[in-house]
């Protein structure tokens, strides 16, 4: 039987919450490796449109590709465990959410990058590289995992409850 308080069904979130966490992890692995490639390692000091101008063409492809490969894995797992279009966007969102947290914490742990909160870094290279301090991606992650923690509880616990 599944642990369900307020609504909310704790075995799906510990579950999302661990994928989130070994997702978020396994990209700062590839990041690290990356930049090692690259004789970035750590990092600058901030990765702003000057650092990414340096990076070849061939590699932004490839990193446009691994970040496309990464939304649709969120997806695959939102359609797979949600029931409803609510439960499935509140899965996406609490496990972005997770991940692109636990991607920071990933990095740091690893080359202790970002140096601080205000750090600014290249949060996505998809349609166009997109800059900004390290802060808003980690506020906006929070935001989305308290929307979908209030998703999951407007349609009565996620999925598959027992």
């Amino acid at each position: 039987m599944a642990s369900k308080r307020g609504g909310l069904n704790y075995n799906l979130l510990a579950t999302l919450t661990a994928f989130g966490i070994a997702m978020g992890y396994l990209e700062a692995v590839v990041v690290v490796y990356i930049r090692k490639i690259l004789g970035i390692v750590p990092a600058p000091e901030q990765l702003n449109a000057e650092a990414i101008a340096q990076v070849p063409d061939w590699l932004i492809s490839t990193e446009q590709t691994r970040e496309a490969a990464t939304i649709i894995m969120l997806v695959a797992l939102a359609l797979l465990a949600g029931r409803t279009r609510v439960q499935k966007l509140a899965v996406f969102l609490f496990a972005f959410g997770v991940w692109d947290i636990f991607y920071y914490v990933g990095l740091k742990a690893l080359i202790n990058w970002p140096a601080s909160l205000t750090t600014m870094d290249c949060l996505f290279l998809i349609p166009q590289p997109w800059y900004a301090p390290v802060w808003l991606p980690i506020v906006i992650s929070l935001g989305m995992i308290a929307v979908a923690l209030l998703l999951f509880r407007a349609t009565r616990g996620a999925p598959y409850s027992a």
